[in-house]
């Protein structure tokens, strides 16, 4: 090349190396580039995956957790992952009657140490000595639920309209028909499954409450639901973070009846279990909590001979 033409090339053959060097200098690691995408700084990611860790390990059972399968936010839709990990709300849209917000009014800390906990701290099972819906009403907690949830229960003679022999159960967790019958073997395949589990309760405050009231958590009608037995197994102790029921048309029901739960005895909620609610709910953000009336049990009747 002739010296003129070198000489001509040279200040452009600069200005490329300092445009490839200005790139070079703003394009950002791996890390920092995943942080921006979900909105929060690498150390805020990091926090947030160990406290997921923790609450699907602390747990007094071991429960075979079942993939969430949750919907991924976008920018249309109603609510959008703010930078602190939950959910925002868009103006105008939040409606204040449901279980998002009551959701919203829940404290968020981290898991309570599983320290002094046992079953016996919630009263004695299925006691009919509670302050609750079905308390005192000469029968116990579990029958109750029993013949609240079965379609045509067959009763015992006897016991004044109270034990469950057989019937048949919707059951909301899988969407499957259980055919009841009570006995030693059989039983165990409709369990009253305690919504917010015990342990899952003892962990977010309800080591602060009172025998009398933790007693009425463990019989509270909006706390108990009859369902498949070996699914109640596989729920064990977790919270919404790390098991929703099989069933994706029940999960709305499901979390705000934990939620309805959590607000009525003063319980918290983890920062994980939190977002995994608030992602369910995503999908029917009009779900109200539960009424009382409509979760209370039925007043015993005696069978006729």
């Amino acid at each position: 090349m002739p010296a003129s033409l070198r000489l001509c090339a040279l200040p452009l053959v600069l200005l490329l190396w300092g445009c490839i060097s200005c790139s070079a200098a703003t394009n950002p690691d791996s890390t920092a580039s995943g942080a921006r995408t979900t909105g929060l700084s690498p150390a805020s990611a990091s926090a947030l995956g160990t406290a997921q860790a923790d609450e699907t390990t602390s747990t007094d059972a071991t429960p075979t957790a079942l993939p969430l399968e949750l919907p991924a936010a976008s920018s249309a839709e109603l609510f959008s992952v703010s930078a602190a990990g939950s959910l925002a709300e868009s103006p105008g849209v939040f409606p204040q009657d449901t279980a998002l917000a009551a959701l919203e009014e829940l404290a968020v800390k981290g898991s309570a140490p599983m320290t002094g906990y046992s079953r016996e701290q919630f009263g004695q099972r299925w006691t009919d000595d509670v302050a609750v819906g079905g308390g005192h009403n000469g029968c116990d907690t579990r029958n109750d639920v029993l013949r609240r949830s079965m379609a045509v229960p067959v009763l015992k003679p006897g016991t004044q309209g109270c034990v469950v022999l057989s019937g048949t159960l919707d059951d909301p967790y899988t969407g499957r028909v259980i055919v009841f019958q009570r006995g030693e073997q059989t039983s165990s395949t409709a369990q009253i499954d305690h919504v917010v589990a015990l342990a899952d309760a003892w962990r977010t405050g309800a080591q602060q409450l009172s025998p009398e009231q933790r007693a009425n958590f463990a019989n509270d009608p909006l706390e108990l639901l009859a369902v498949d037995g070996p699914t109640n197994q596989a729920k064990g102790a977790s919270n919404a973070a790390s098991w929703l029921p099989p069933q994706k048309s029940y999960r709305c029901a499901y979390v705000a009846r934990q939620v309805a739960v959590k607000a009525k005895y003063g319980l918290w909620v983890t920062a994980p279990e939190k977002l995994a609610i608030q992602q369910v709910l995503r999908l029917c953000p009009g779900e109200k909590l539960p009424a009382e009336s409509d979760v209370d049990v039925l007043v015993p009747v005696p069978v006729r001979n």
